[in-house]
């Protein structure tokens, strides 16, 4: 082994990918490479390629795929403690010979195999060697598109998780290809336009459970029929925006995982691990189908190319290890965990044998754990397999078992296949964009050119108007004028005539005085022909006046028919007047009606009532604890059957009564005067609230907001006890808890909760608000509100049903959180250790009541997942309440989940060190 270590050492590696048995070396895929052409120049050499390539894990492949061989390396793993002990005297039962490509599987000290894999690693090999050749590759072609898988399968204790799962905390050298993959993956993507978002899982016996949210334990597997894609829709999928948060997730999945001591692995994983990464980048530089072929719409043409996205996804399984029951001393639960991992295994190499020969039929659904990879043997990914070996001469068999394991998938051919499409969302998106602000364009421009139209009829309208009064006012100048010049003219030739008269006399007289009167005709003359014009002028603006008067009277004729149309109106409208009348005099009878079927309703409520308090009052006689006419005995009359016929007569008259007068009745009768109809009104709508199928019509009948008026305005205790266990039940449906906290349900509770003595009273207000804490929307709001300290206020009452709640409600909340600190939504310390819960939470961990004493161990676990609180924790001293639970806890669940949690966090292993507790 020196001298294999030392060519190791000496030889000289390339970063590629994991090369061929001739020594190609393989490229990565192309970009913009067509699959088509890529497939006839061989874009992908060292592929392996065969004539004929075996079938898919179930799906046709497309015959666009890029044929790629299944590549396959081996990892030797160092002797260990025990076996440099037990195995001292003995040879290793393998010998590498990395330069060539080898393997020598020892038989005896003269004979050997010799197998050849496209890469072996000896046991110097480091962490970082061990990406570049055997999962880089794969993660470059997830990144540009294709989907790729990278799988440990090996002997328990041989290395698998430490290949795979690795996180490096206090040796970044010992990195895994976990983090690692994600680290290339983060350092290539552009966060503002691509996403990468994982998903953590494990296949446990045959049942696959969400790492990130431990409730989610039965994941259903959803095949596409045509395309034969294989999904996991109910599997929680984590958007990673840095590498730290990513290291948290795969802290908090290995937490959550099972594992086991065995007598060859004291920490062997009990179940498969599978981590799915799903990369969508936007591809940039792409030319559009929808392109214009003319060139006149260039600008349209290049809005409408919708956005090319790759969507890649990189899956990576770390197998449980097959063991020998002899071995692996597996005992009780331990032991059927052990037979679950070897089926699944013997189901996969089934699929790899079958794949190998061709077989027509591969067996995929013999097993969950071959059809979540039926895409990474024969199908569209390109899968990277590592096995891990171990140097022991004591299971040579389960090294052999490896070894052929691993020959036979190198035998097995995939073909590769891009997965890219348009984002026409992303296209959509932009589209509405540019409309918007065209439309705003074209609103603006419509605007400004109207803004200019009214501008220019203004100044139009002016300048005709100051024409027109120019014009009159030079017209008046005129005639003043021209009279002023006649009158003159007037008065000389009088003057003159009165002269003549005087000095002359007789015939000379008589003669100028004819050429006088000659030139006064003339000038009278043209005097007249002046009048005739300014005649005319009269004329013509008579003329005007009269078309003027002419429009005012067919304006007059308008109006009056304008105004026998109104008459018709007024006409109709006393007529609709009369008919409405006629309506209100009917609803006014028909108020009468209901009057009187609300009496009726309230005599069926009475013996409803008298029924019940009769029926309480028997059952009280026969033993029952139950107080009489308590909201408690009619949600069991109504929930439970009964055996007798008095619990069934009371269950049927409530149904038959909900059928013959109909829920708005029975809710209008929660607003009467009286009290004790109100009473019986509202426990008539408690019992209906407790079937699931009565609860969607009492909310959208208003019964929700009328059952929450009754805690803000009523003080009597039995409506507050029977309202608020009605809105207990309405708040076990998601929707109807939104609508609670909208409508102040919270803060009403909080104050029926603060006035309350009643114990039954205060169990139902704080189921209701238990029921609110499980909802992750309403987490602040609630805290807000009061909601926390109204619970917290509670335990005054020291009844157990009381406490048994409110632990139900600290609980529900702490997983809230805990699920928010884990997807990132949530950083900071808890709100339940902010608001002062912490004590009371530790004082009531080991509570006798078991309900109790359940909630709060679920409590302090939840709280506990998130590392922020482990310094409150310790100094509350909550630590050794944690250590207590997983080791005494009556529920297996909480124990492990209390055994993870603590093994999980620095923190708490640190301050158990330097308590000195052996854990």
């Amino acid at each position: 082994m020196a001298t294999t270590a030392g060519v190791y050492r000496n030889g000289n590696y390339s970063r590629n990918s994991l090369s061929t048995n001739n020594n190609k070396v393989e490229k990565p895929l192309s970009v913009n490479s067509n699959p088509k052409n890529s497939l006839k120049s061989k874009s992908l050499p060292g592929s392996g390629l065969r004539k004929s390539a075996p079938p898919s894990l179930g799906a046709a492949k497309d015959d666009t795929g890029v044929p790629g061989r299944v590549r396959v390396a081996v990892r030797l793993r160092p002797r260990n403690e025990e076996e440099m002990v037990a195995d001292a005297d003995f040879a290793d039962c393998v010998e590498l010979q990395p330069e060539v490509k080898r393997l020598k599987l020892r038989k005896n000290n003269w004979d050997s195999d010799t197998y050849e894999f496209d890469e072996v690693l000896t046991e110097f090999a480091s962490q970082k060697r061990v990406y570049e050749v055997v999962a880089k590759p794969v993660v470059e072609s997830v990144m540009d598109g294709y989907n790729g898988t990278v799988m440990a399968y090996g002997q328990t204790g041989t290395g698998k998780t430490y290949t795979l799962g690795r996180l490096g905390e206090e040796d970044t050298a010992a990195r895994g290809i976990m983090v690692r993959a994600m680290e290339d993956i983060l350092a290539d993507v552009s966060l503002e336009t691509d996403s990468v978002s994982v998903s953590y899982l494990q296949l446990y016996m045959e049942t696959i459970q969400d790492l990130l949210d431990p409730t989610n334990d039965n994941i259903s597997i959803v095949e596409d029929p045509k395309s034969g894609d294989v999904s996991l829709p109910g599997a929680s999928l984590v958007e990673i925006r840095n590498q730290q948060s990513f290291v948290e997730l795969l802290r908090l999945g290995e937490a959550h995982r099972f594992a086991a001591n065995t007598k060859l692995n004291t920490e062997s994983s009990r179940s498969h691990a599978i981590l799915m990464v799903h990369v969508k980048r936007s591809v940039k530089g792409r030319d559009s189908i929808l392109s214009n072929e003319n060139g006149n719409n260039s600008h349209m043409a290049k809005s409408l190319k919708p956005p090319v996205v790759r969507k890649g996804k990189l899956v990576v399984v770390d197998l449980a290890g097959s063991e020998r029951i002899d071995k692996s001393g597996s005992e009780g639960h331990a032991l059927e965990e052990a037979k679950s991992i070897n089926l699944s295994l013997s189901a996969l190499g089934k699929c790899i044998n079958a794949l190998a020969e061709n077989s027509a039929h591969v067996p995929i659904r013999d097993s969950k754990l071959t059809r979540l990879l039926r895409d990474s043997f024969g199908g569209t990914a390109r899968t990277s397999l590592v096995i891990t070996i171990g140097p022991s001469p004591r299971h040579r068999g389960e090294t052999t078992s490896t070894i052929m394991f691993g020959q036979r998938a190198m035998k097995v051919e995939n073909m590769l296949k891009l997965k890219e499409e348009f984002d026409y969302k992303s296209l959509s998106r932009r589209l509405d964009i540019q409309l918007e602000k065209l439309i705003a364009e074209h609103e603006k421009q419509q605007k400004a050119f109207e803004n200019e139209i009214e501008r220019v009829t203004t100044e139009a309208k002016h300048q005709i108007l100051e024409s027109e009064r120019n014009y009159a006012v030079e017209m008046e100048k005129e005639r003043l004028n021209y009279q002023k010049e006649y009158m003159e003219s007037i008065k000389k030739l009088e003057e003159k005539w009165m002269m003549n008269q005087q000095k002359h006399a007789g015939g000379e007289n008589a003669a100028g005085l004819k050429d006088e009167s000659s030139n006064w005709i003339s000038n009278g003359e043209d005097s007249r022909v002046a009048n005739m014009e300014e005649l005319s002028e009269m004329k013509k603006k008579l003329q005007k006046e009269t078309l003027l008067r002419k429009a005012a009277e067919e304006e007059v004729n308008k109006l009056k028919s304008q105004l026998a149309e109104l008459k018709k109106s007024e006409a109709l409208a006393k007529s609709d007047m009369s008919k409405l009348q006629k309506m209100l005099e009917d609803e006014a009878c028909q108020k009468e009606k209901l009057e009187g079927e609300i009496a009726i309703l309230h005599s069926q409520l009475l013996q409803i009532s008298f029924e019940a308090d009769e029926t309480a009052r028997r059952i009280d006689k026969g033993g029952s604890e139950k107080v009489p006419g308590s909201l408690d005995s009619l949600l069991s009359q109504v929930r439970q059957p009964q055996t007798n016929d008095l619990g069934n007569g009371e269950k049927s008259s409530i149904a038959k009564l909900f059928e013959q007068v109909g829920l708005q009745r029975i809710l209008s009768l929660l607003e009467a005067e009286d009290v004790d109809v109100r009473i019986h009104a509202v426990k008539v709508v408690a019992n209906l609230a407790a079937e699931e199928t009565n609860q969607e019509k009492i909310v959208e009948a208003g019964g929700l907001k009328s059952l929450l008026m009754l805690l803000r305005s009523s003080e009597d205790e039995t409506i507050h006890r029977v309202a608020a266990g009605a809105i207990a039940n309405l708040a076990m449906n998601e929707t109807n808890q939104e609508l609670i906290m909208s409508q102040g349900g919270i803060r009403l509770l909080s104050m029926t909760a603060g006035s309350a003595e009643d114990p039954q009273t205060l169990r139902m207000v704080a189921g209701a608000i238990a029921n609110l804490c499980g909802n992750d929307k309403l987490q602040m709001k609630l805290r807000g509100e009061g909601g926390i300290k109204a619970l917290l206020g509670m335990v005054r009452c020291r009844h157990p049903d009381v406490l048994a709640q409110v632990a139900r409600g600290i609980a529900n909340f702490a997983k809230c959180e805990s699920r928010a600190s884990t997807q990132g939504t949530k950083n900071g310390r808890s709100l339940l250790i902010e608001d002062g819960v912490l004590p009371w939470i530790v004082q009531n961990a080991n509570n006798e009541a078991s309900p109790i004493r359940r909630h709060i161990e679920l409590a302090l676990c939840h709280l506990a997942q998130h590392e922020v609180n482990a310094k409150d924790m310790i100094s509350g001293g909550a630590l050794w309440e944690l250590v207590r639970i997983s080791r005494d806890c009556s529920r297996e669940d909480i124990r492990t989940l209390a055994h993870r949690t603590l093994t999980s966090s620095p923190t708490f292993q640190a301050e158990m060190r330097r308590l000195g507790i052996d854990y």
